[in-house]
């Protein structure tokens, strides 16, 4: 993670994820990240009764994220064990119209639920979020001007390790799936 005050294009700052050598996701996994990618949005709508453009780039994200799962990961019951790779370019697509539009539909039910459970966490912890970040806030902002960008290092120094484990590794993603006995096996 990084996250930095420099403006990048029209954004005003960001705060960039480095990827994981994860490459294994579950529905839920996918829906946390999806959440994530909502609670500034969220976070406004909550705190100031109205949203901005600032979430442009998170709902892009989660847009491109919430079809992939629809489309190309066989993640909707509606839709079922299907992967369709769709070129934006192209005419026709893989699939009918009526599909499509199943499709849409899923894709905003989705979004919308993660909309909804990131909603409903905000406003169960939002006292603690708002605690633990008016104490930090001021350390970070100093260190931000003071360095412009801080990594996940920096964040940690801080503001302390994580109260909870890291996201699962892949061992434990396949722990008693019939699959961890290549584990042991696996080259690295």
């Amino acid at each position: 993670m990084k996250v930095s005050i420099i403006p990048r294009g029209k954004g005003l700052g960001y705060a960039q994820y480095f990827p994981k050598d994860e490459y294994l996701q579950s529905r839920d996994q996918l829906l946390d990240r999806m959440c994530m990618l909502l609670g500034g949005r969220v976070s406004e709508q909550i705190h100031f009764g109205r949203v901005t453009t600032g979430a442009l780039d998170d709902l892009q994200q989660v847009t491109k994220l919430a079809y992939s799962q629809i489309c190309m990961f066989g993640m909707s019951d509606r839709v079922g064990n299907v992967s369709f790779v769709v070129d934006n370019q192209a005419v026709n697509k893989p699939f009918s119209e009526e599909t499509g539009k199943i499709i849409d539909e899923e894709v905003r039910s989705l979004i919308q639920s993660a909309y909804d459970r990131t909603y409903s966490l905000l406003e169960k912890h939002g006292e603690s979020v708002i605690k633990v970040f008016s104490v930090l806030y001021f350390e970070v902002a100093e260190k931000l001007i003071e360095q412009e960008v801080l990594t996940k290092k920096d964040l940690t120094d801080l503001i302390g390790k994580r109260p909870f484990p890291e996201q699962s590794t892949y061992e434990e993603f396949v722990e008693g799936t019939g699959l961890d006995c290549f584990v042991s096996s696996r080259v690295v």
